[in-house]
């Protein structure tokens, strides 16, 4: 079996796509599927294969060409920053803080997948609350009917 190592970008085919994203149904529907290989056998793809496959027809269905980058299930804590679109230093503090889990084999921290992840969803859910409250403060304290009306200059 070969190991993935590189990134690999591919370009959507010129033919539509359309059939082949009704055959693997809505993003809500059961996530399974036979596939037939080159030797007529027959197998299930496990759903997380097949979520995979989804994602990756209906993507080059709009036209956009799709990159498959192998990660790791144990990252460097640079693997991490890049992942979280943040800095090395600013990963090691929230190693150091507790705020994502990381052990130490050796001299290096190492990080699971899962943890950054974990981590990267739960800053997204609170950044998003954290704009809905001060939505809610600007409509209740009435800034935007203070702001909705254009200023006259002479």
């Amino acid at each position: 079996m070969t190991v993935l190592t590189l990134e690999r970008t591919v370009l959507p085919p010129e033919e539509s796509l359309d059939k082949l994203v009704a055959l693997l149904g809505p993003m809500g529907a059961e996530p399974t599927t036979t596939v037939s290989g080159p030797n007529g056998e027959h197998m299930v793809l496990p759903p997380e294969v097949f979520a995979v496959l989804r994602d990756v027809v209906e993507a080059m269905a709009h036209g956009q060409a799709v990159t498959i980058v192998p990660v790791h299930q144990r990252l460097t804590t640079q693997e991490a920053a890049d992942l979280l679109g943040i800095s090395r230093p600013t990963v090691v503090k929230l190693l150091e803080s507790g705020e994502i889990a990381f052990e130490r084999p050796g001299r290096h921290r190492r990080v699971r997948l899962a943890d950054v992840l974990a981590y990267r969803q739960h800053r997204s859910t609170q950044r998003r609350e954290s704009l809905d409250r001060m939505v809610e403060i600007a409509d209740d304290g009435g800034m935007y009917e203070r702001t909705a009306t254009p200023k006259r200059t002479r």
